[in-house]
Formats: C-alpha cells, sequence, structure tokens
C-alpha cells in the first residue's frame, strides 16, 4: 500500500507561510477584541481588602449621561463599621437625570434620613444605590438599564461640584467598588489581510 499523502514541507517553504500568517493574524484579531482588565482603585493600590468579582459579574452602564467625572473615589473601611467611602460621587448638576445603571427591580424610593435615595436589586444579588435623588420611580417597579428613575438633588456633603450623586453597589452586606462594574467598551480594529 503507497501513503498518498504529500510530503511535509519545509519552513519557510510557501506552503508554511500562509498558514503562520494567518496565525498571527488571528491572534492579532483576539487580542484587539479581549477587553482590558478594569481599572485598579486607589483602594487596590493602597493595598486594601477589596471584594473579587466574578467571570459572570453582571456590568453595568453609567448612571448620569455624558460619562461623569468622579468627584470622590471609592474607599473601603478596614472593618464592617469602619470610617471609608462606600461609593463613588460623580459630578453632576441639579435637576440631572439619573438612570438605572441596570435591569432590576426597584426596592425603595422615599427619603432616608432627609436625603432622596432609590435602591434596585439587580441579578447576582447586587444592589446599587443612588443618592441624593428625587425619585421618579417607587417600590415593586421594574426598570431597565439606561430608564430614568429620578433626578440629581443638591447638596451632597462633601462634594466640590454644584451636585454629585452618589452611586453605591453591595452585594450583600459587602461593598462594592461601582467603576469596577462599569462595562468596559470593546473597540474592533481591523488589520489589512497581507496574503
Amino acid at each position: 500500500m503507497t501513503d498518498l499523502a504529500p510530503p511535509p514541507a519545509r519552513a519557510g517553504t510557501p506552503g508554511t507561510r500562509r498558514p503562520l500568517a494567518r496565525l498571527v493574524a488571528g491572534l492579532g484579531l483576539l487580542l484587539a477584541v479581549l477587553p482590558s482588565a478594569p481599572p485598579v482603585t486607589a483602594a487596590e493600590a493602597a493595598g486594601a481588602s477589596v471584594p473579587a468579582l466574578a467571570a459572570d459579574e453582571p456590568r453595568f452602564g453609567w448612571p448620569l449621561s455624558p460619562t461623569p467625572a468622579v468627584a470622590r473615589p471609592f474607599r473601603p473601611p478596614p472593618s464592617a463599621y469602619g470610617a471609608g467611602h462606600r461609593g463613588v460621587d460623580l459630578a453632576a448638576r441639579p435637576g440631572q437625570d439619573v438612570l438605572a445603571a441596570g435591569t432590576g427591580f426597584v426596592v425603595f424610593a422615599g427619603t432616608l434620613a432627609g436625603r432622596g435615595v432609590v435602591s434596585i436589586e439587580h441579578d447576582g444579588g447586587l444592589r446599587t444605590t443612588y443618592e441624593p435623588v428625587a425619585p421618579t420611580v417607587a417600590a415593586g417597579e421594574q426598570v431597565y438599564e439606561g430608564q430614568v428613575i429620578g433626578t440629581v438633588a443638591a447638596g451632597h456633603a462633601g462634594c466640590a461640584a454644584a451636585a454629585c450623586l452618589h452611586w453605591g453597589v453591595r452585594r450583600g452586606e459587602e461593598y462594592l467598588d461601582p467603576l469596577r462594574l462599569v462595562r468596559v467598551s470593546i473597540v474592533l480594529r481591523l488589520k489589512p489581510w497581507e496574503a
């Protein structure tokens, strides 16, 4: 019986260059579409304990549009009752629309300690909180990412801007950095194919 398979190509012959070029191009495309790692927060840089995010953790959109400046970052407390900043303050203007960062159900919309607050329960056991807000939704309503849930009220303590939206995220009793949950935009860049 004779072997009908062609003889193996030698390195550097035209038969081996094209598959190698395709492999390199494919790897380049794969690297171009992979999202970058989430940004490192001040707490992580300082070595503070920050809960890890699961690979399937839901991702959120911004609660303000356009994308706001961060006036005060997340700073987790060293203990459950220690001092810290359990969310981020986002620069806003009084009366600006506040958007649901993700799809979920409103679990609270009202006044708490003299401030308007909206809390939304999301998949994955996450709860987002927005304050100070004049709510336009009620407890029990389903909301969708990007839906207006209220307007920013002036008077957030420690805010250097005209107004700030305090945006927090919890999983159970554990506070997370909301900025780590913001969906990363993926930009595809196609390179010219050289055969």
